[in-house]
C-alpha cells in the first residue's frame, strides 16, 4: 500500500479543528468540496477518535520509528541543512551506502505498523463516501441547485454559495457512524485513495495550524523595553 501519510491522536482531534463556515441559502449555481465536507463529518471525527484509541499502543511505536529514519536521514544529509535532497541521495546511491539498506528496512517496519490503520481509515472514509452522492442531491433538491461547481472553478463567489457545510449537515444525517473494521481482503479503490490523500492534507494542515497556535501561546511576551531614568 502506497498511501502512508497519516497523524494518530492529532489527526483525531484535528477533524473537529478544521473551521466550518456559516451556511446559507443558495439558488442556481453552488460551490461544494468533497474532501472539506467528508473531513467535517461527525463520523469521520468519531472513527479516527476510535482508531487511535485502537492503535494507541502502536503510536509510540511508529514515533520511535520515525526517529530511527530522521537519525539515517541525518546521516546521508551532506550539507547538514535538515534536508535530504535527491542530490545527497543519489550521492549515496553511487557509493553503495549501507546507510540506504537500513533506511528501506526502518521504512518497510514503519509501513507494517501503520498498514492497518491507514486500511481502517481508509474504509470510514469509504463509508461515508458512498453516500455523498444521496446528501448532495438532498441539499440540491432544497437550495433548488442547478449547478455544483468545484472551489476552483471560481475566480470569486460570495460565501453563501458555498454549500459544503450543508452538504456536511446532511452527511451526518444519512451516515451517524461507520465501522472501522475492514471486511477481510478489503482493498480500497484509486478514488478513495485519492479522496483520502485529500483528507489527510486538510487534517495535517489543520494540526500544523494548532500546533502554531499553541506554541505560539506558551512563548513567553517580549519583555517591555526599560525606560530612561528621569532626572
Amino acid at each position: 500500500m502506497k498511501i502512508r501519510k497519516h497523524i494518530l491522536a492529532a489527526a483525531s482531534l484535528s477533524v473537529a479543528a478544521i473551521s466550518v463556515p456559516a451556511s446559507a441559502q443558495v439558488a442556481g449555481i453552488a460551490t461544494s468540496d468533497t474532501a472539506v465536507a467528508i473531513t467535517r463529518s461527525k463520523a469521520l471525527g468519531t472513527a479516527y477518535l476510535q482508531i487511535g484509541t485502537q492503535y494507541a499502543s502502536v503510536a509510540q511505536q511508529l514515533q520511535a520509528k520515525r526517529v530511527e529514519i530522521n537519525n539515517l536521514n541525518a546521516q546521508l544529509d551532506i550539507n547538514k541543512d535538515k534536508e535530504l535532497t535527491q542530490a545527497e541521495l543519489d550521492v549515496a546511491i553511487k557509493a553503495n551506502s549501507p546507510l540506504l539498506k537500513q533506511l528501506d528496512a526502518k521504512q518497510m517496519e514503519l509501513n507494517t505498523l501503520q498498514d492497518p490503520i491507514v486500511l481502517a481509515q481508509l474504509y470510514a472514509v469509504e463509508q461515508i463516501a458512498l453516500k455523498y452522492d444521496a446528501a448532495q442531491q438532498a441539499v440540491i433538491t432544497a437550495k433548488k441547485i442547478n449547478v455544483i461547481l468545484a472551489p476552483d472553478a471560481f475566480v470569486w463567489a460570495p460565501e453563501a454559495v458555498d454549500v459544503t457545510p450543508a452538504i456536511t449537515a446532511e452527511l451526518d444525517k444519512v451516515v451517524p457512524s461507520v465501522s472501522t473494521t475492514p471486511p477481510a481482503g478489503w482493498r480500497p479503490s484509486r478514488q478513495i485513495g485519492a479522496l483520502y490523500q485529500q483528507i489527510q492534507q486538510l487534517i495535517n494542515a489543520a494540526t500544523q495550524q494548532a500546533q502554531a497556535a499553541a506554541a505560539a501561546q506558551a512563548r513567553p511576551a517580549a519583555a517591555p523595553a526599560a525606560q530612561p531614568e528621569s532626572r
